[in-house]
C-alpha cells in the first residue's frame, strides 16, 4: 500500500499500477485551484431548490416513475434534473436509502475517487487531496464536464465498480473461443454497455476444416450473436445491446458480410408488403437478422491503392495467408457503397491509418473498435470516458478561457486514471489489459454551439481551425499530465515494451499541431498554448514515460450531454435552430437556441436587429430571408438538418480537422440527403481515407424501411406526359350546410396544465361533427373572446365541408402554454389546449384508420398494442363510421351552360397536400426520422454521434 508521508508518496510500482519494482519515494501531485475558493465548500456557493420528478408511461399515461422533493442547483434544467433522478440516483424509490439530492450522487462518486487517490499516492498533501475533491465537485455540479454513465451507475455502490463504457473483445478460430465470445458479449450487454469485435480470424466458408468438412464462416456465427444481443435487449437492460462487428477487406467472405444487412432490408420490405408488422418495435421485426450490430469493413491502404489503379485484389485464407480468390477492387468497393446506400451499413475503418497512430504495436495490432467506433485499441480492453462542456469556457468577451481549460483537463485525466485503480471489469482478460495499459477517453461536447456562438460556420476554415486547436490542446495537456503521473505512480505496465512507438506517436501529434493553420485570434491563442503543452509533453515523456496508452477520443455524449444541458453533442453541429424546453410542473415551450442571439451580437448586429431575426427564426425555423440578416452570415446558422443543412463533405472535413489530435477516433455519422447516389457515398468513403480519418459511417435519409414517416411518391414521368400542358378546371364554390335546430352533442370538461375548460361538439344526425364551442375563462375576458371567435371559425369551416382530419392535422402538436398533464385518460399529456381539443375530437369523431395514420390512439388501443393485440378489433364495440366525416360538399349543378360537361374531382384525403406537409418536413430530419422509439419512455430518439439518445429520459442506444 502507498501512503502519504510528509508530502511524499512511497510504495511499490505494482501497488500503484505502474510496473516499477522496489520501493522508492515519489512526490505526489500539487493540485491547483480552478474554480473553488479556499475555506468555502463548492456546494455553499450554489443556490439549491427542491423539485418533483414525475415520468409517465407513453402507452397509457400511467405514472412509471415518481420522486418528490429532489434537490438540484436552480440553474439545472428540468430535463437534466429528470434524467439524473431517474437514471443515476441509486436506492429503491420510496425508501430512506434512495438518493434524493445531486449532492449525494456527487459525494458518492467523488468520495471514491479522492479516497483512492490518497491511498495510492497521487497527492502530495492532504490539502492537495481536498483541492482535488472540491474542484471535481464544483465542475460536476456546474455541468463543466461529466464522467460517462457507468461511473454514475456504479461507483460508490455495492455493485461492481465498473467505470468503462467501451469494450473490445477478441475471438479465435475455435468453437471454444466463439462460445466464449457469446458469453462475454452477454455479460457486457447485461450491464448496459456495448462491445466490438473483429471476426477475421475465423475461417471463411471457402476454407476446409481439419476434419475435411467446409467451415461455416464468420457470417453464420454473427447470426447467433445477433440473436443473443436481441434477446438481452428485450430482457430490459438499462440500455440497448449495442455492438460492432468488423471484418477485414481481404477475408474471403467479405462480399457476404457486406451484403448481409442489405439483404435483410429487402426481407423487411417483402414482409411489410405481405402485411407483417415490420415497424420499429413491431412484433414481426424480430424475425429479421443482423439488426443489433453496426457492421464495418476494415480496409487497408493496399486495397485503397488498388482501388485507385483499378486492379485486382486478393482475398486470403485465414490460416495460411495465401490468396485463394481475386476480386475487382472497384466492384467490391461499389458493393460496399451500394449496401450503405440501401441500409447505412457497412461503415469503413481505415486499418493502416489506425495502426500508424497505435502507441502499443509491440503488444498487438488494433483490430476492432467499440460500437460507435471512437475507441480503438488492443483486443480484450476497455476505456472509460469523460467529456468537457466547451461552452463553459467561452468568456463574455467571446475569448476562450485557455488557462482554466488546461487546468480542468489535468484534473479530469488525474481522476480518470485513478478510476482504473479501483475499477472492476466484466471479464478477467479485459481487466488485465486495461490495468496494464490504462486507456482513457477524454473528449468534449458543445463544439457546434461554441462555433455558432463565436460567429463561425461549422463548415468553414475558421470553424475547423478552432476545433483542431481545442482538440490539440486537450490531447497535448492530457499526455503531459499522463507523463507527470508516470513520474509519481509509474508508467503503464506495457510502456517499456512500447516506449519507442509510443514516443513516435507523440511526435506525430506534435508535428500535426505544428502544421495547424490558425485564422482568428481565438484559435491563435488556443494553438499557442497547445504548442507549449506538446513541447512539455515530449520533454516529460522522454524522461518519465507515460501513465496511459491512450488519452483522448470524441464520444457521442448522449445521456451525459443532456445531463450537462449541452445544445450539441460530441463533435456534432446544431441539430436545428429551434428546440423544445421542458417546464417545471409539466409541459414544454418552443424556444430559439440561446447561442443564436450571442452569435448575432458577435457578428455586429444591434439589439433591435437581433430581436427581429430571433422572432423570424421562431416562426420559420431557419434564417433564409430573415430581416436584416446578411446572406454571407447564413452559413453560421447552418445545422445538421433543415432549410440549410450542412453538406456531407462538411462533416467529413470537420472530422479530418480534429482526427490528428486524437488518440482514438470520432463517433459521428455523415448524413446524406435521400437524393444522394452510390457515387456520392463512394466519394465520402474515399475522401475519408485520403483525409486521414480512422473510421467513417454514413446514413442516407429514408434508406430504412422502419422509417416512421416518408415523403409522398413523386408523380411518374408517364403520368406527367398524360397531363395536358394547360388545363383549366372550374370548381364550384362550396356551399354551407347548416346544422339542424335539434342535433346531438357531446360536452367534455377538461383540464390542461391546470387550466380548466369546456368543449361542446354538435353533430349532424347522420354524418359527423359540424359545430364546436369552447369556453375558458370568464365571459367578457380576452381569452373568452378569442376562444369564441376560434369556435365560430372552426364551426363555419366544418359546415362548409372542411374535413375534420384536416383540422386535426393542423392543430395537433401545436405547442404553447398552458400545457402538461390533463385529466383525460385517453390524452394524458397535451402540448397546448389546441393539441388536446383536436386529439379529443379525433378520438370522438374519426375512425381508427384515420387516427392511426395521425398517431392518435385511445388508452384501450394503446394497451392493446402493448399486449401485441390488434387495436382495430376494438372498433367493433363502438361504431364510429357514422361519425367519420364533417359536412360533405353537396354536388350542386352550376347555373347556365357552366353546368354542362363539368365534373367535380374529389381529392381523396390520403393525397391532399396538407396531409403530405408533415412527412415533407420530417424528411429533413434524416436519421432523426429513422430514429428508434425509446424503449423506456416511447419518445422518438435523436442522433448522438453514431448512436441515438432520448431527450425525454436520457436513455441511449449504447453509448454514454
Amino acid at each position: 500500500m502507498t501512503e502519504i508521508v510528509n508530502g511524499t508518496a512511497t510504495g511499490t510500482g505494482g501497488t500503484a499500477g505502474g510496473g516499477r519494482g522496489g520501493r522508492r519515494p515519489r512526490k505526489g501531485l500539487k493540485m491547483k485551484r480552478i474554480f473553488t475558493t479556499p475555506g468555502v465548500h463548492p456546494y455553499d456557493e450554489v443556490r439549491w431548490e427542491r423539485r418533483d420528478v414525475v415520468m409517465t408511461n407513453w402507452r397509457d399515461g400511467s405514472v412509471n416513475f415518481e420522486q418528490h422533493g429532489v434537490e438540484f442547483p436552480e440553474f439545472w434544467s428540468v430535463n437534466a434534473a429528470n434524467i439524473v433522478t431517474t437514471k443515476y440516483f441509486r436506492g429503491a424509490v420510496g425508501t430512506p436509502q434512495r438518493e434524493w439530492s445531486l449532492k449525494q450522487l456527487v459525494d458518492r462518486v467523488v468520495g471514491v475517487y479522492t479516497k483512492t487517490g490518497v491511498e495510492h499516492g497521487y497527492f502530495a498533501t492532504e490539502e492537495d487531496a481536498e483541492i482535488f475533491d472540491h474542484e471535481l465537485k464544483h465542475s460536476l455540479i456546474h455541468q463543466i464536464f461529466s464522467f460517462n454513465s457507468p461511473v454514475w451507475f456504479n461507483v460508490g455502490t455495492l455493485s461492481p465498480q465498473q467505470v468503462s463504457a467501451c469494450f473490445i473483445l477478441a475471438v479465435d478460430d475455435t468453437m471454444e473461443a466463439i462460445l466464449d465470445w457469446y458469453k462475454e458479449e452477454g455479460v457486457i450487454f447485461k450491464g448496459g454497455s456495448g462491445s466490438g469485435i473483429n471476426l477475421s480470424r475465423i475461417r471463411s466458408s471457402k476454407e476446409l476444416l481439419s476434419s475435411g468438412g467446409t467451415a461455416s464462416g464468420p457470417v453464420s456465427f454473427m447470426r447467433g450473436a445477433d440473436a443473443s444481443a436481441g434477446t438481452i435487449k428485450s430482457g430490459g437492460a438499462t440500455r440497448r445491446a449495442a455492438k460492432m462487428v468488423v471484418l477485414d477487406v481481404d477475408h474471403p467472405d467479405i462480399e457476404e458480410f457486406i451484403e448481409t444487412k442489405a439483404r435483410e432490408e429487402d426481407k423487411i420490405r417483402a414482409l411489410r408488403d405481405a402485411g407483417f408488422d415490420m415497424d420499429l418495435g413491431g412484433k414481426d421485426i424480430v424475425s429479421v437478422q443482423y439488426q443489433n450490430a453496426n457492421n464495418s469493413v476494415r480496409v487497408s491502404d493496399e486495397f485503397m491503392r488498388v482501388l485507385e489503379s483499378g486492379g485486382k485484389f486478393g482475398l486470403r485464407a485465414r490460416l495460411t495467408g495465401e490468396v485463394i480468390e481475386e476480386v475487382d477492387a472497384k466492384s467490391l468497393f461499389r458493393k460496399m457503397a451500394k449496401a450503405a446506400w440501401e441500409c447505412a451499413d457497412p461503415g469503413l475503418q481505415y486499418d493502416d491509418t489506425i495502426n500508424d497512430w497505435h502507441t502499443c504495436p509491440e503488444t498487438g495490432r488494433i483490430t476492432a473498435s467499440n460500437p460507435c467506433s471512437e475507441y480503438l485499441h488492443l483486443d480484450n480492453s476497455s476505456c472509460n470516458l469523460a467529456s468537457i462542456n466547451l461552452l463553459k469556457f467561452l468568456r463574455d468577451d467571446d475569448s476562450f478561457d485557455v488557462p482554466n481549460f488546461v487546468k480542468l483537463t489535468e484534473l479530469i485525466i488525474t481522476a480518470m486514471d485513478i478510476s482504473i485503480t479501483f475499477a472492476d471489469f466484466p471479464t478477467e482478460k479485459i481487466g488485465e489489459t486495461t490495468r496494464a495499459y490504462r486507456q482513457l477517453g477524454i473528449g468534449y461536447a458543445n463544439l457546434g454551439a461554441l462555433l455558432m456562438a463565436t460567429g463561425h460556420a461549422y463548415d468553414s476554415d475558421g470553424g475547423r481551425a478552432i476545433a483542431g486547436a481545442i482538440t490539440s490542446l486537450m490531447t497535448g495537456t492530457s499526455y503531459r499530465r499522463s507523463a507527470e503521473l508516470a513520474a509519481i505512480v509509474g508508467p503503464y505496465d506495457g510502456y517499456q515494451r512500447n516506449a519507442e512507438p509510443h514516443k513516435r506517436v507523440m511526435r506525430k501529434h506534435a508535428a500535426a499541431n505544428d502544421d495547424l493553420h490558425t485564422i482568428d485570434a481565438i484559435d491563435g491563442a488556443i494553438h499557442a498554448e497547445a504548442t507549449r503543452q506538446w513541447q512539455e509533453c515530449l520533454k516529460l515523456g522522454e524522461k518519465h514515460g507515460y501513465r496511459n496508452a491512450q488519452a483522448s477520443l470524441l464520444a457521442p455524449t448522449g445521456t451525459i450531454g443532456l445531463m450537462m444541458d449541452c445544445d450539441t453533442t460530441g463533435i456534432e453541429p446544431d441539430l436545428a435552430l429551434v428546440k423544445f424546453k421542458k417546464l417545471v410542473g409539466g409541459g414544454s415551450m418552443q424556444i430559439v437556441n440561446q447561442t443564436i442571439p450571442r452569435a448575432l451580437r458577435q457578428l455586429g448586429y444591434q439589439e433591435e436587429q437581433v430581436e427581429a431575426i430571433v422572432e423570424y427564426i421562431a416562426e420559420n425555423s431557419h434564417v433564409v430571408d430573415a430581416p436584416g440578416l446578411r446572406p454571407e452570415h447564413y452559413e453560421v446558422f447552418d445545422c445538421a438538418m433543415g432549410e440549410r443543412a450542412i453538406a456531407p463533405m462538411g462533416h467529413v472535413r470537420m472530422m479530418a480537422a480534429t482526427q490528428p489530435f486524437l488518440s482514438g477516433a470520432i463517433s459521428k455519422t455523415v448524413n446524406l440527403p435521400e437524393s444522394a447516389t452510390i457515387d456520392d457515398i463512394e466519394q465520402v468513403y474515399q475522401q475519408g481515407w485520403k483525409l486521414g480519418l480512422k473510421a467513417l459511417a454514413v446514413y442516407r435519409d429514408n434508406c430504412k424501411v422502419g422509417q416512421p414517416l416518408s415523403v409522398a411518391k413523386k408523380p411518374t414521368e408517364e403520368a406527367k406526359a398524360e397531363t395536358p400542358a394547360v388545363q383549366v378546371i372550374e370548381v364550384p364554390r362550396p356551399t354551407r350546410r347548416r346544422m339542424p335546430n335539434q342535433r346531438p352533442s357531446l360536452t367534455t370538461r377538461f383540464t390542461v396544465g391546470g387550466a380548466k375548460g369546456y368543449m361542446t361538439a354538435s353533430s349532424y344526425p347522420d354524418d359527423g361533427v359540424g359545430e364546436v364551442f369552447l369556453k375558458m375563462s370568464k365571459q367578457g375576458s380576452t381569452l373568452a373572446g378569442v376562444m369564441d371567435a376560434f369556435s365560430v371559425a372552426i364551426s363555419i369551416g366544418l359546415q362548409y365541408g372542411v374535413p375534420l382530419d384536416t383540422y386535426v392535422q393542423k392543430f395537433v402538436n401545436m405547442r404553447f402554454e398552458p400545457a402538461g398533464m390533463t385529466d383525460d385518460p385517453d390524452v394524458r399529456m397535451a402540448q397546448s389546449v389546441m393539441d388536446y381539443i383536436f386529439r379529443r375530437l379525433a378520438l370522438d369523431y374519426l375512425p381508427y384508420e384515420d387516427r392511426s395514420a395521425l398517431g392518435i390512439y385511445s388508452a384501450a388501443e394503446r394497451t392493446a398494442q402493448a399486449r401485441g393485440e390488434d387495436p382495430a378489433a376494438l372498433q367493433d364495440v363502438v361504431d364510429t363510421a357514422a361519425l367519420a366525416q364533417s359536412a360533405p360538399i353537396e354536388e350542386k349543378p352550376a347555373e347556365g351552360k357552366a353546368a354542362e360537361g363539368k365534373a367535380v374531382a374529389v381529392t381523396p384525403p390520403a393525397s391532399r397536400p396538407e396531409l403530405e406537409l408533415i412527412p415533407s418536413l420530417e424528411s429533413h430530419a434524416g436519421r432523426t426520422a429513422d430514429a428508434p422509439l425509446c424503449m423506456t419512455c416511447g419518445t422518438k430518439m435523436r442522433p448522438a454521434g453514431s448512436c441515438y439518445v432520448c431527450e425525454g429520459c436520457g436513455s441511449t442506444s449504447g453509448c454514454s
